[in-house]
């Protein structure tokens, strides 16, 4: 895959990209549902930091929470 510009969820095998974080977390609870194990995993840049951010999402309580992050 190209290097990160804009952010990325994993569905499964699949990659979709997002124009902005913003839209991406307006489709989370949409994406972690079609997701064949209820979770999706995501990469982004973060402005002024070098390399890449990663999170992992799950539902809890039926909103998306961060399970896991960190730097890639």
């Amino acid at each position: 895959m190209a290097r990160m510009s804009r952010p990325y969820a994993r569905i499964g095998r699949e990659w979709k990209p997002f124009p902005t974080y913003t839209q991406l977390k307006k489709k989370l609870k949409e994406l972690i549902e079609q997701s064949p194990d209820n979770e999706i995993f995501v990469t982004r840049s973060r402005r002024g930091e070098w390399g890449e951010w990663f999170e992992y999402w799950v539902l809890s309580n039926g909103k998306p929470k961060i399970i896991k992050q960190g730097w890639m």
